[in-house]
């Protein structure tokens, strides 16, 4: 049997390099060989404990790589293409999918994140991709594994937000904490056509990156008021739209008193624990206000398109790799990743 190293879960606070049997396509699979992944703040919240996966997990689920195997029905491929799949491995013909809503497939929530959650991740030397026809995505020509590498989460996460917020030409956007998540959100807005976008967050190399996406104003949590800042801002108006990024009582309420009565809070943070809405805050509920969440749209297609946007040079993501490990390396990595140290936003893991 051969054998592989893996990034595998063992219980909460340790992530391990251990030595895991390579994956057979079966039908339906494939298996690509991994030339490139990263980790992720949700990949942080498993190792932690605060979201439950089964221990002996392989972790991760952004993978770039080339195609190693093809499963029995897997057509239209051939071997050595390079790929991506997103983190969400949607089925693509059960009723939740074919009604738009990917990320849930089977009709459970976040049924459709698969990778590092209910099946073997990609912090691996290969992983196996389920309902490969629906998941495969071929890299065009000139693209580099980096260029990439934020489409199969950040990327498609982020630009789900301003998305799903509905964002129109001319809008005002706020949106709060720029992770890799948020500065990918403050793209997106940019993309959707807001003509002023101003952002939130602590640390002053992530508001230098917002400011390079797209962000008209940066506001640092440590000197003023973040929503009393939007208010002035606005002239009192509020935002049309507002974006979550980070997954905290704070941040969510904040959003909530910077939006304009009938304005859209688009939430993309992960919450743990009660998530309290606060009445006035609220507008005790007769705002008119519209509160979404969006969990990473997945699918081939999905991911077609956002390297599409890459290759137009539309916007470059890349910059977000500030640190590169080797995947013998990924206890090191975690532990940067984790602690947020060193300017850290994104890693580059390398098998």
């Amino acid at each position: 049997m051969s054998m592989m190293n893996a990034a595998v879960f063992t219980g909460p606070g340790r992530i391990v390099l251990g030595r895991k049997p390579k994956p057979v396509a079966g039908p339906g699979e494939a298996v690509i060989k991994v030339t490139m992944t990263t980790i992720c703040g949700t990949d942080v919240h498993i190792l932690k404990g605060e979201y439950p996966v089964e221990p002996g997990l392989t972790i991760g689920h952004e993978p770039v790589g080339i195609i190693d195997q093809l499963g029995a029905g897997v057509t239209g491929y051939s071997l050595g293409q390079r790929v991506i799949a997103g983190a969400i491995t949607p089925c693509g013909q059960c009723h939740t999918c074919l009604d738009g809503h990917m990320a849930q497939c089977g009709g459970h929530a976040i049924g459709g994140w698969r990778f590092g959650n209910t099946i073997d991740g990609c912090q691996a030397e290969y992983v196996k991709v389920p309902h490969a026809m629906a998941n495969l995505a071929l890299i065009p020509d000139g693209l580099t594994d980096e260029q990439v590498l934020m489409c199969p989460d950040i990327m498609s996460t982020g630009f789900g937000g301003a998305e799903n917020g509905a964002i129109r030409l001319g809008d005002t956007v706020a949106v709060f904490a720029q992770g890799p998540i948020g500065l990918c959100a403050t793209a997106g807005a940019r993309l959707r056509g807001a003509s002023r976008i101003i952002v939130v967050d602590g640390v002053p190399e992530r508001l230098a990156m917002a400011r390079r996406l797209g962000a008209d104003e940066t506001i640092d949590f440590h000197e003023a008021d973040p929503v009393e800042q939007i208010m002035r801002l606005t002239n009192g108006a509020g935002a049309d739209v507002c974006i979550e990024a980070l997954g905290t009582q704070q941040t969510f309420e904040s959003c909530l008193r910077a939006l304009k009565p009938g304005g859209t809070l688009s939430s993309l943070g992960v919450y743990s624990g009660k998530l309290g809405l606060p009445a006035d805050a609220f507008a005790a509920g007769l705002g008119d206000h519209r509160i979404v969440t969006t969990l990473c749209p997945g699918g081939k297609e999905r991911m077609r398109r956002l390297m599409n946007v890459v290759a137009s040079r539309r916007v470059d993501l890349a910059p977000l790799v500030t640190h590169r490990f080797r995947l013998e390396e990924i206890e090191l990595a975690y532990d940067l990743f984790a602690n947020q140290r060193d300017g850290v936003l994104k890693v580059a893991i390398t098998p």
